[in-house]
């Protein structure tokens, strides 16, 4: 039997597909790569798919009712809200993604950008080159030890995060309706409800998937709970804070600081606020990434496609299918 993979892609992420022809050649399966953007162009190089890799294209109900035999849907990474998981599951179709391929990656970036902000990195180094040592104008800078780390979310990356930043003799904090309160006690870290989570954070790092309980989830509301010396700080998904009230409470001086790799539009237009802001420090949507994280998030999604189409289960379903 032979099984037709198409890689459904949005941008050019990967160098080749050597890692998925590697793992699905042999039980059968060609794969070939398309640019989808819009939902014609998925219906139209889907629609006929055995099995389905892809990354930020758009999975609506539309094009899911129109895939004739697809026997799996895998998103490269963590992050699925580009998929509409419940036409997904009415059509028996399991949704995957790749949770495991980053995590050392994502916490690095996490406590780089954390120090980065803190510690005006970026403001330094621009000082220097334009010939200004003086400390002077760098302003206030707080030491870290004491301070406290609020985590949004309890999952692999932020329990990582929680070891590095422990190293740095912060106190860490964190909220997470899902994990037990001895997984937050075998890590010393303190569970907390969420409005303590924003009232204590010196820094409040974001953990959270998107859906629709946690979108826009950090506006004017829950900003406005948190210290005015605090720093904001989000590797997980874009859409989980509402951009516009974020600018405005840097702006007015609600909370310090940002640090941001995920944006709820991306790229960022040339004349967004964001981009001139001191206050706030930014990177392109880049946490996950590194030569090898690269190389296992193409192998475990191959992996994950060729367990379907061999009649097991996937490791990673998010609908339950």
């Amino acid at each position: 039997m032979t099984y037709r993979v198409v890689i459904a892609a949005t941008e050019p992420g990967f160098p080749d597909y050597r890692r998925e022809r590697e793992v699905l050649e042999p039980i059968g399966a060609s794969i070939e790569a398309h640019w989808c953007h819009t939902e014609a162009e998925v219906i139209a190089w889907c629609k006929d798919a055995d099995a389905i890799l892809t990354n930020h294209a758009p999975f609506t109900a539309t094009v899911i009712e129109q895939l004739r035999q697809c026997k799996v849907i895998v998103r490269y990474g963590i992050g699925y809200d580009n998929i509409d998981t419940a036409a997904a599951a009415r059509q028996g179709i399991p949704v995957v993604n790749v949770p495991d391929y980053g995590i050392q990656e994502v916490a690095d970036h996490t406590m780089a950008m954390m120090l980065g902000a803190v510690r005006r990195i970026p403001r330094m180094d621009r000082n220097v080159r334009s010939g200004d040592w003086a400390i002077g104008s760098l302003g206030s800078i707080p030491g870290l030890g004491g301070k406290t780390l609020g985590l949004a979310g309890f999952g692999n990356i932020a329990r990582e995060v929680a070891r590095r930043a422990q190293g740095f003799h912060l106190e860490v904090i964190a909220y997470d309706p899902y994990v037990g309160q001895e997984t937050f006690e075998a890590m010393g870290v303190h569970a907390v409800d969420f409005e303590t989570l924003l009232a204590r954070s010196d820094l409040l790092s974001l953990h959270m998937p998107l859906m629709e309980a946690t979108k826009r989830l950090f506006g004017r509301r829950t900003l406005s709970q948190m210290k005015r010396t605090a720093v904001i700080v989000n590797t997980s998904r874009g859409g989980v804070i509402d951009t516009d009230d974020l600018v405005q409470a840097l702006l007015d001086g609600t909370i310090a600081g940002a640090a941001l790799d995920v944006f709820e539009e991306e790229p960022l237009k040339p004349d967004h606020p964001l981009l001139t802001m001191e206050q706030c420090l930014l990177s392109p949507h880049a946490a996950w990434y590194s030569e090898s994280s690269v190389d296992r998030l193409q192998h475990y999604a191959a992996l994950e496609v060729g367990r379907v189409l061999s009649g097991e289960r996937a490791k990673h379903v998010v609908n339950g299918v």
